[in-house]
């Protein structure tokens, strides 16, 4: 029988896949910084067009920006520990979802796999 299961792909960190996680993390970064400014013109914008109650816009949008700024917290963190980690640390990249054979008398705790990626190359395929 063939299941669904959730792989693991973890990245080896290298001088250059670090910066490119610390390339990623910060474009998401600016993007969000960029989405908050963008809100905040856009509730101005409307506030003075006098079709929305002030209240509810500005409710309404102090929310959106602070799910923004939330995401930007999280992304500083993140950041903050791929300065830590030293090269050859393994960094949960992403989980996939894939198909994974099942049979009887299998231990269903080692069913998982874990991809490891090196310079965007997988070198090591896990079991759990």
């Amino acid at each position: 029988m063939k299941v669904l299961q959730t792989i693991v792909v973890k990245q080896v960190l290298t001088e250059e896949s670090k910066e490119k996680i610390h390339r990623k993390y910060h474009s998401k970064k600016l993007q969000l910084q960029k989405e908050c400014d963008q809100l905040r013109f856009e509730r101005k914008k409307l506030e003075k067009s006098k079709q929305f109650s002030p209240e509810t816009l500005k409710k309404h949008f102090e929310q959106k920006i602070k799910t923004h700024q939330e995401k930007i917290k999280l992304l500083d963190f993140q950041i903050d520990q791929l300065h830590i980690l030293p090269l050859g640390s393994e960094w949960k990249e992403t989980e996939l979802q894939g198909i994974v054979e099942v049979n009887i008398g299998d231990q269903w705790e080692t069913l998982g796999k874990t991809i490891i990626v090196k310079d965007g190359i997988v070198t090591e395929i896990r079991e759990r």
